[in-house]
Parts: structure tokens; sequence; C-alpha cells
């Protein structure tokens, strides 16, 4: 078992479920930062130990060592430094897949600079807000003309920015070359002390999360929140260590931190890292063929999609864990996935604000349609409309209580520079996720929807998780979303917007066909009255749905 694991947690071996509930915990040392307890420690006691493997469509490909980490991580720290880094300074990060994002997040943690992570959708109006807002000392970012284009756009309203570079690119006007800076940066960097040492609620990271309204908000989480990755990688995902682990992600997204850094290499795990043009089904159930991966985990819609490649002409059978999180997981797409791989895919449930909060952990079975039950250290309820806790069986929105004395490791501490929202959010002791489930009698957690997305018709309510996994189950259906379209006569009416699986075309008979199979697959009354077909749902980076850009189309086309 791994070093690192029996020290931040001795006990992570467990029986039962309620073994894990009752008695996982983990050990926070005194002013723990991930670059020197977790980087450099395995940099030093197991110097040959693979941190990355990485690779992209054009054929490039390297490996990356602990002490290969650490070490340009030390130089890239003092390159930094001479630019004016220190302990505090704000640098946006936008690399995408880019094997340089692990060294440079490792060299500013060792700094105590704070990282935002940054996806390459972002405009020049979510450049300006985010650099303002934040104030931001530093942006780097991929030769990526689009992304190079929108920072350039809004340099001159963002002050507090003073300087920008440039990773695995050409010379540029104005840009610093960041290959230039690490090959120049001293090799020599010490751990800071004193007044210039991280302590532990010093800030390590802030998430930019929008909400359904308003300006987003920015998700701070200080240096433990790494050790409650690994509930999410060792109990959830199950990587194992010296073991190859790819979780599908752009380094934009909370996502990554779950999948691709911080529990996997305090498990000893080796990060891989396939970055990819484009999602192409094919070349991603090709690369885990080729490289033999232990562990899996990608967003709902990839497996939608890698279904409908052939999957069981590839050899999957290395993989001894699959995962998903960001959407609910479809029923038929595990049924589906299980009968080509012979496993069930294990799904996760939490939010940029958290590490994993509900799985099906490795003591539970799965349930199709369920996320499965509550990690240990959260004491997860549902709350109804009226304050109260709902009993089994009943819609509630997802809270987590007893934050009165402590909040627990891996949960967010609060919005950066923000204290009265902060104080609003966790009013009462307890956090209120927005998102709407239910609990059976056995403990397992089924989503409907996020609060805001959940429809409100005729005096029902209709989460629009339901009826996407019913259409699912329909040959035609390859993935679709679910929303509340205005009704004159009814306020607000389902609308399905679908996507076709390859030989189906659009018609007025498939219409009626679906709507008949939602009326005998769940309750009569939540079929969509509209039918849409697209060619592609919008989306995240994430593989997550937009629904509220259909809405927002759907109420301009009133």
């Amino acid at each position: 078992m791994s070093y690192l694991l029996d020290k931040f947690c001795p006990h992570h071996t467990f029986e039962t479920y309620e073994d894990f509930v009752d008695n996982f915990d983990i050990l926070v040392p005194d002013n723990f930062n991930f670059a020197y307890d977790v980087v450099d420690e395995w940099a030093r006691v197991e110097p040959e130990k693979n941190a990355l493997v990485w690779c992209n469509d054009a054929g490039d490909e390297r490996t990356f060592t602990f002490s290969e980490i650490s070490h340009l991580s030390d130089k890239c720290a003092n390159a930094l430094s001479e630019l004016g880094i220190k302990k505090g300074s704000i640098v946006l990060l936008i690399l995408g897949r880019r094997w340089e994002y692990w060294v440079i997040a490792t060299a500013l943690f060792k700094i105590g600079a704070i990282l935002i992570p940054g996806t390459v959708q972002l405009t020049k109006k979510d450049l300006v807000y985010r650099a303002n807002a934040a104030g931001i000392d530093m942006i780097i970012c991929a030769d990526n003309d689009y992304v190079i284009d929108q920072v350039e756009q809004s340099r001159d309203q963002c002050p507090t920015v003073k300087n920008t570079l440039v990773v695995n690119g050409a010379q540029r006007e104005g840009w610093l070359s960041f290959e230039e800076l690490l090959e120049a940066g001293s090799e020599d960097w010490v751990r800071p002390i004193g007044e210039d040492a991280t302590k532990n609620d010093d800030t390590l990271m802030i998430y930019f999360t929008s909400g359904t309204t308003g300006l987003a908000k920015m998700v701070r989480h200080n240096h433990l929140h790494p050790l409650g990755h690994i509930i999410t990688a060792h109990f959830w995902q199950q990587v194992k260590e010296n073991t190859l682990h790819l979780s599908v992600s752009d380094s934009g997204w909370a996502k990554f931190g779950w999948g691709k850094i911080y529990g996997q290499w305090i498990c000893g795990a080796t990060v891989f890292a396939y970055d990819m043009d484009k999602f192409i089904p094919a070349n991603l159930l090709q690369k885990i063929q080729d490289y033999e991966l232990t562990t899996f985990c990608a967003p709902p819609t990839m497996y939608r999609f890698m279904l409908q490649e052939d999957v069981g002409s590839y050899d999957l059978s290395s993989v001894q864990n699959f995962a998903t999180a960001g959407e609910p997981l479809n029923p038929e797409v595990t049924r589906q996935w299980e009968k080509h791989t012979g496993l069930k895919i294990r799904e996760g449930f939490g939010q940029s604000e958290s590490v994993v909060l509900i799985a099906t952990w490795p003591w539970i079975e799965p349930r199709a349609g369920s996320m499965g039950k509550p990690a240990a250290l959260y004491n997860i309820r549902l709350l109804g409309e009226d304050g109260r806790y709902v009993p089994d069986g009943e819609e509630g929105e997802i809270v987590v209580t007893g934050l009165g004395r402590q909040i627990p490791v891996g949960l967010f501490v609060g919005y950066y520079n923000d204290p009265e929202r902060t104080a609003e959010v966790f009013a009462n002791d307890r956090y209120n996720l927005g998102d709407v489930a239910w609990r059976d009698s056995d403990g397992y957690f089924t989503f409907v929807g996020r609060n805001d997305d959940v429809i409100k018709c005729s005096g029902y309510r209709i989460g629009p998780f339901e009826v996407e996994s019913a259409l699912i189950e329909h040959p035609a259906v390859v993935e679709c979303a679910i929303t509340g379209a205005p009704d004159e006569l009814r306020g607000l009416v389902v609308k399905a917007t679908i996507v076709l699986a390859k030989g189906w075309d659009p018609s007025d008979v498939l219409v009626k066909d679906l709507q008949t199979h939602v009326k005998k697959t769940t309750a009569p009354y939540k079929y969509p009255r509209i039918v849409e077909f697209v060619d592609e749902l919008p989306k995240t980076l994430s593989g997550k749905i937009k629904r509220k850009e259909i809405r927002a189309e759907d109420a301009l086309g009133q």
C-alpha cells in the first residue's frame, strides 16, 4: 500500500461501508503543502516512481518521474519568483491538458501563490471579470490562437496583470516564453519558512464556478483540500499504486483536481494524460487498450458516445474500475457498459466546492440510476422546502450538515473576498448544494436535478434526469436534455432536445414513438410535449450539458 496513503490515512482498509463511515479519518499535519509533502516526498523516497505519462494526438509522448516533476518545479518556482510571484500572488493557468500544468501548479504551491484554473473557452469578458475580481497577477496559457487573442483583447482592462507567459509557443510580442524562463531558472529552491511558509488555511486555489444567475463565484480551497481527495481517488476511483489512472478532463475544471493530480499522487498512482485535440470515442477506447489503464473516469456523455462504437472490439480488460461524475449516469448506459466490459460504472457526485460527497463505494453494489451513499467525513441530509429534513422517499435539497465547529477536510472554506456570501452559504451550520435528490430505505441517493432545472408544470414537479434516462433507453437516442419550455397555457412544458443515434432520422412518427416510450417507462405526465432534434447538445468542456443555454434560447423564441 502507498507510503503516503499510510502516512495521511493509517486506517484505509475497511470491511464494510458502515466501517468506512464510522472509522475513516485523515491525519492533518501542520503546514501541509502538497508540493513538498507529496511531490518532493515521493521524489525523496522513490526517485524513479512515475508521476505522469503524457501523450497527444500528434504522437508525442513523455513520461515524468516524481524526481523530474520536483526538479522542474524548483526551476519554475525560481523563474516565477524572479518575475515577482510570491506567497499570495494569484496566477491564472489556461493550459488545457499540456504536461506543463503539473510542473507549474507544483511550483506555485511551493511559492505559496494562489492558482486559478481556467478553461480554453474563456472569453475576453470572462478574463476581465476574473482578473479584476480576484486581482490576478499573471496569466500563463498554452499557444492557442483563440486564447491568446482573448487575453490580448482583455489586457487594457486588467490592470493587475503584470506578465503573460506562453507555453510551447513561438515568440510573441508582449509575451514571455515559459520554456526560456524554465531553462534559465535556478535548480536551487529552498522551502520557505516563517512568514513566507504556507499555513493550512492559506488559500491554495480558486475555482470560478457559475450558478444559474449572476456572476461566477470564487470558490476558495485551502492547502488541506488535496488531502480530501484521498476519498475521491482511493475509495471511489480505486486507483492503485504504480498503475495508470485516466480521468478525462481539461485542467480548467474542478474534475481535473478530482482525477488528475491530488488524490492520485497521494496514492502513488501514475496520472495518464491524453491531450486530445477533439473527443473522438474510438481514439479514447484505443488509448485505454494500448496503455493498459487500470482505472478510468469520464463524464457520462463520453460513455454514451463510446457505446456508439464497437466497444467489444477493444481489449479493456486491464481496467479494474470504471467511474463517472459530472452529470447523472443514465441506467441504460451502465447496463450496456457492463454488457461489454463485465464491470458496472461507479458513479460519484460532488461539486467544485468539494471532493466526492456521494458515490458507489467498493463495499456497496452499484444501482442503476443511483449516485450511491455519502462519503465518510460528511454528514449529508435532504432538506425540504419547509426547512425540515425529509424522510426516505421524499425529494429534498442536498445539504452537508454539522459545520459549526470545523469544516471537514476537502470541502471549500468560503468564497474568496466575500465574507457576506460565505456567512450566508454556511448559515445554520450547513452547506446547501442546490441539488435535489431522494434517498431510499437502504440509504442510496438518487439525483433529481439542479434546483433550477426541476420543472414545475401543471402542479407537478418533474426532475429532468428521470425523463432523460427513459429516453436513453430508446435505441434512437444517443443523448438528450430535458428542460422546461415556456407555454401560454401551462406556464412550462417538458421539452426534449435529442441527439439521434446513427441510422435514425427525425420524423413526426419518431416523435410520437419517443413520447409513447416515455409514457410507458415513467409517469405519463412527464412525457415531453416538445421534441427537438439537434446534431449536438451545448456542453462545457467537462461534458456537462448546458440546460441553461437551451432554456435561454427557448425564452428568446417566445
